[in-house]
């Protein structure tokens, strides 16, 4: 069976957290209010201790765009990429992708974000595949609901799972690249779990497992 490497994207082909650019770049243009602001820092607080409810966040966030245009979005979110994350791709990611494209493996984006921060940064890197969060959209529109599972912890583990029976993968060949302790289902599932720029919680499991951590 073939390998896969499997990338994480904030904080890890990124050097940035794609959320917190994110909110800002929406403060600085008025698109925001205060008590949105503080509810999304406390989000991102529980997100970098690895307790967020991403399926309750995802799902409040999905409620909040039910009927804004999907092509407003993706217009939006590409001037955002463009702006605010293309200048922040690892130099070291980089090359951790072409040495794994001379092996020959397939490269597969990982993400919980969603394909409208996700699908530029695949198509910057040539990324071919990219697993991630997805809103449902009808004629046009955001309807309010997620496509499940969230693209999140065990959420993850079922998108790889998905893609390695379609694509002939063999998981325990294959290796997934993260900074998140959020992550830990999916480094499990794996057979070469990597930590890059790893959160407290996973340099500690990593250490105790002997996993690679690696600095990008």
């Amino acid at each position: 069976m073939a390998r896969a490497a499997f990338f994480d994207m904030d904080l890890t082909l990124l050097r940035v957290n794609s959320g917190s650019r994110w909110i800002k770049y929406q403060r600085r243009r008025g698109e925001i209010s205060w008590p949105m602001l503080v509810r999304s820092g406390f989000w991102l607080f529980q997100y970098q201790l690895s307790v967020l409810n991403m399926e309750s966040v995802a799902a409040k966030l999905a409620t909040d765009m039910a009927g804004d245009a999907e092509s407003e979005m993706r217009d939006k979110v590409g001037e955002f990429y463009r702006t605010e994350l293309r200048d922040t791709i690892s130099p070291i990611a980089r090359e951790a992708l072409e040495r794994h494209r001379e092996q020959g493996d397939s490269i597969v984006l990982l993400t919980s974000a969603t394909p409208y921060v996700a699908e530029p940064l695949a198509d910057e890197l040539l990324i071919p595949h990219v697993l991630c969060t997805r809103l449902a959209v009808e004629n046009g529109r955001f309807s309010g609901a997620l496509l499940p599972p969230t693209c999140y912890g065990v959420g993850k583990v079922h998108h790889a799972e998905r893609f390695a029976e379609a694509h002939g993968i063999d998981l325990a060949q294959s290796v997934f690249y993260t900074d998140s302790y959020s992550d830990l289902p999916m480094l499990l599932r794996v057979g070469h779990p990597v930590a890059v720029n790893p959160d407290g919680r996973l340099v500690r499991y990593a250490r105790r497992r002997g996993w690679p951590i690696l600095n990008w």
